[in-house]
């Protein structure tokens, strides 16, 4: 029993981790799923939820339902992503706003890290794995430079956005919150949630579910077909996306949204070219903070799967 209620608590922790990192914009969720261990199993206990639980739920009883659903995992993991999101979400923003060269220096540190670890994965090298690793990485710098859309936020658009969002979240390398940003509703999303705006919050949590569903199984099909290009896609992605993540900015274009500047459009610089204190040596002392806390994840993450 206590191996089952250690196992659990550490899925939810796992959960909070994964609920940080989605919360900013340019950190993937699944990257920390990913290395803490969970991330097939997640993917494949999504993509098993479908019609026919309702039979087994009629026929076989709630237990066997639950069983069948690994309700106490998604149980868990959501439960730790849900109290990162409600309660990290106003800290967050405020690192960003008042501390971004140490915030984006941390995540930096751990995406970097998460390139490594996630690569080292890879069983087979072959030419069709890097051209997909090159070809990903590509692709995601090139998503990191586009500029946020602008688009009024009705509730089917957010709706939508939530399904485009939840397929990010769940792909390492790939953020949701940035996937929000260049969708242009990251700012009233993120007031949502702060304000409980339950309209809101109950409209892009539907699409969520409904984009990480039909996500989930193609993912689930990928992964058990072609494993290796998928992780050297993967490592792709989480590479190409160092650059949204870069510590020394330059503000080239803004938006205003009630009364408060946001950047849309930035270029990356080197720190002897940043207008303004770089603060070199924090920074990297950050960086290696961050790069130390994906090992310690992966260490402890071996360690749970070991007992288990």
């Amino acid at each position: 029993m206590k191996v089952n209620q250690s196992k659990y608590v550490s899925i939810v922790l796992k959960g909070m981790a994964m609920g940080a990192a989605d919360v900013v914009p340019g950190v993937s969720g699944g990257t920390i799923a990913f290395i803490t261990g969970i991330y097939e199993e997640l993917i494949t206990s999504i993509s098993n939820i479908n019609f026919s639980l309702i039979a087994v739920l009629k026929n076989d009883g709630f237990s066997a339902f639950w069983k069948k659903l690994n309700g106490n995992f998604l149980l868990s993991l959501f439960l730790g992503i849900l109290i990162s999101i409600f309660s990290l979400m106003k800290l967050t923003s405020y690192l960003i706003e008042n501390h971004p060269i140490y915030i984006w220096s941390f995540f930096f540190g751990l995406v970097l890290a998460s390139i490594w670890y996630v690569g080292k994965q890879i069983e087979k090298w072959n030419a069709v794995n890097v051209i997909g690793l090159l070809v990903a990485a590509v692709l995601a710098y090139v998503i990191t430079l586009l500029t946020p859309a602008s688009e009024e936020a009705g509730l089917p658009y957010l709706f939508l956005c939530g399904a485009l969002a939840i397929c990010a979240m769940i792909l390492p390398g790939i953020s949701g919150a940035f996937i929000l940003v260049l969708l242009g509703v990251y700012e009233k999303i993120s007031t949502a949630v702060s304000e409980f705006d339950l309209v809101t919050v109950a409209t892009v949590g539907a699409g969520a579910i409904v984009g990480l569903l039909s996500f989930s199984k193609l993912l689930k099909w990928l992964f058990n077909n072609y494993k290796n290009f998928v992780l050297a896609v993967l490592t792709g992605f989480i590479a190409g996306s160092l650059n949204k993540i870069w510590p020394w900015k330059e503000v080239t274009e803004v938006m205003v949204v009630k009364d408060k500047e946001i950047p849309i459009s930035e270029l990356s610089v080197l720190p002897q070219n940043f207008n303004g204190d770089a603060h070199l040596i924090p920074a990297i002392i950050c960086a290696c903070v961050g790069f130390l806390c994906i090992l310690a994840l992966e260490y402890f993450g071996g360690k749970t799967r070991k007992v288990e």
